[in-house]
């Protein structure tokens, strides 16, 4: 019933919806939000607010948020059966039912796109502002010769950022403006975890580093996006317990199915970057834990006998079903820039 109800919403609002979130939208990714931050950091936009809202998902406030379905939907049937979705509480493992007197339960078909709705009042308030994303080309160059900051947003669901034009002052006080905004709806910034960060220093955001630094062997400054520390130990984490002593009985084969799942998709994520030093380390530290876990499941194997049993007289661990995935040997790419002009699945009437 949340998918029907779904396919019903999602193009309403779609309708109203802005350019500037990526998060649980049709026809748009991760890798949208990263490539616009790229893009404007590269156009003068060098402070950022990074956004953190604390529970985001639990705190949103159902009345705020009804009112602003509302406003769209007209139909008491649909806002009741709304209603009753946000109110029918959360089931645990254990059989308890945990009342929901705020938020969107996370799992939900419907939540991602009511919390879309929710947070849609960030969006307009930055495209509304003087200097925000609804300004006009000239109207930005008039400001910025006063003085004056502009301001970007870039939103993936409850992760945000607002680049700023201007000054470090600017990007506080913005922050400040920030947490305004979300209050009505019961949402609060995190104090701790919402920074203003230079792009000279670099953030993470999305799994990604960004951060601008000279090119080696060149005087120029780039904008460079590769992945984060905490993305690279995430998924080192995986290999490593994949490739643990609980896992010796398993046999060759299975073992490389269930790395290759998780090497493949961690490289298609991270592949339009750069990448290429994070692939090989990648590539050379699951080698090093398979090796080991041969080892560990034969005793006393030698590496002549290991080269020949499991690796087909080479280096890498092969099977006859196919053979370890090499994420050194994935090439990267430069993801398009494609601003405002992702296709919206609906179309327009004329």
């Amino acid at each position: 019933v949340q998918a029907s109800l779904k396919l019903v919403l999602e193009p309403v609002f779609e309708a109203d919806f802005l350019p500037y979130s990526y998060g649980f939208r049709p026809n748009r990714r991760a890798q949208d939000a990263v490539a616009e931050t790229r893009y404007l950091a590269s156009h003068s936009y060098e402070w950022v607010v990074e956004g953190d809202i604390t529970a985001c998902f639990d705190e949103i406030s159902h009345t705020a948020l009804m009112d602003r379905v509302r406003d769209r939907i007209g139909d008491k049937r649909v806002l009741a059966l709304v209603k009753a979705f946000l109110k029918s509480g959360i089931l645990s493992r254990d059989g308890a039912l945990t009342d929901t007197r705020t938020g969107t339960p996370q799992g939900g078909i419907l939540s991602p796109l009511l919390a879309n709705i929710a947070l849609s009042v960030l969006d307009e308030h930055i495209a509304q502002a003087s200097g925000g994303s609804g300004a006009s080309t000239e109207e930005r160059r008039r400001r910025r010769r006063r003085g004056l900051p502009n301001y970007r947003l870039v939103r993936y669901a409850d992760d945000f950022l607002v680049l700023v034009s201007g000054s470090r002052e600017h990007a506080e006080e913005l922050r400040g403006d920030v947490a305004e905004v979300l209050k009505p709806m019961g949402l609060r910034l995190s104090v701790e975890k919402t920074r203003i960060t230079h792009i000279d220093e670099g953030f993470d955001f999305l799994g990604w580093r960004i951060q601008r630094h000279r090119k080696r062997g060149t005087d120029r400054q780039y904008i460079y996006t590769y992945p984060a520390r905490k993305s690279v130990r995430s998924v080192t984490a995986k290999v490593k317990e994949l490739t643990s002593r609980q896992n010796v009985g398993l046999p060759l084969t299975t073992l490389l199915h269930r790395l290759n799942q998780v090497l493949r998709g961690w490289c298609a994520y991270f592949r339009p970057g750069v990448s290429n030093v994070a692939f090989c380390y990648l590539g050379h530290y699951t080698w090093m834990r398979v090796v080991r876990w041969i080892r560990r499941k034969h005793p006393g194997i030698t590496w002549k006998q290991l080269r020949r049993r499991f690796c087909d007289g080479g280096w890498w661990p092969t099977t006859e079903e196919g053979e370890l995935f090499n994420p050194a040997k994935v090439s990267t790419t430069r993801y398009r820039y494609r601003g405002t002009i992702i296709p919206s699945p609906w179309p327009t009437a004329v």
